[in-house]
């Protein structure tokens, strides 16, 4: 739909790099990695910023979640999940629900885990969100989420400035240490914040070459050679901010008290 962020052009170009229905890097392998250390299995948890629904399969279909509940506020992605989950025969486990922007439309002490990855940098009040996970959390409840973070607070350098710009996106990055204080301020305990950026400075590398390669070739046969050629320069200009440690793919994890 016209002015959505995630449009078809753009879930289409995101496939091509990390895999159907993943809208974000590492796929099924880093979805592994992230929710390691955390039982899912028969939980219900709330995913926020689902996309286009390849990470709730996984949690479902490889983490054994009871039901997954994700929400994103854009329809088209809803609709690519959607499709991807009926054609799975996974309707009765995973529900994708559009949301407003603002608090969450739950009921306190809801869900056994809250889990996002890689979508509530588009959120920019990190106080006001940990808030309300912490109240949709049963007592007992964990979040788990990753996310792209900036190395500190305060006006980006020129370099990352231009890194976010040629995102388009609306992203509100904060730095770890504004999430772990939004984390304490909420009541979480047993917070982790484990950055990410060694991992992903190598994987970004190894995406820019495929979208230089073949996959870049079919994408560019669903989305056109100038989106192809578009993101190239995003990843071009986003390796040397993973390099500085600017941009920082970083792991989160807490518990509400029992």
């Amino acid at each position: 739909m016209a002015g959505e962020l995630y449009h078809d052009r753009m879930i289409g170009m995101l496939e091509a790099v990390w895999g159907e229905g993943f809208l974000s890097p590492g796929g099924p392998e880093e979805v592994a990695r992230l929710v390691a250390g955390t039982d899912f299995a028969d939980r219900s948890v709330l995913d926020i910023g689902c996309g286009a629904g390849g990470i709730d399969m996984a949690l479902v279909k490889t983490h054994g979640a009871g039901y997954v509940c994700g929400i994103d506020v854009e329809d088209t992605v809803l609709a690519h999940a959607r499709a991807l989950i009926a054609r799975e025969g996974l309707g009765h486990r995973i529900g994708c629900l559009k949301v407003a922007p603002g608090p969450l439309p739950f009921p306190p002490a809801t869900f056994d885990i809250v889990f996002s990855k890689d979508s509530i940098v588009h959120i920019p009040d990190k106080a006001a969100l940990m808030a309300e996970v912490f109240r949709v959390l049963k007592p007992g409840g964990r979040f788990v989420a990753s996310d792209w973070l900036i190395g500190s607070d305060g006006p980006p350098s020129p370099r990352m400035a231009d890194y976010i710009a040629s995102e388009g996106l609306d992203f509100g990055m904060a730095s770890p240490d504004r999430y772990r204080e939004a984390m304490a301020r909420a009541g979480f305990e047993r917070i982790e914040v484990t950055s990410r950026n060694e991992w992903y400075r190598r994987q970004a590398r190894v995406e820019l070459e495929r979208l230089k390669g073949p996959a870049g070739e079919a994408a560019a046969r669903i989305v056109g050679r100038d989106f192809v050629d578009e993101n190239i320069g995003i990843w071009s200009r986003m390796i040397p901010v993973l390099d500085t440690g600017e941009h920082c793919p970083t792991h989160l994890r807490a518990c509400k008290p029992g």
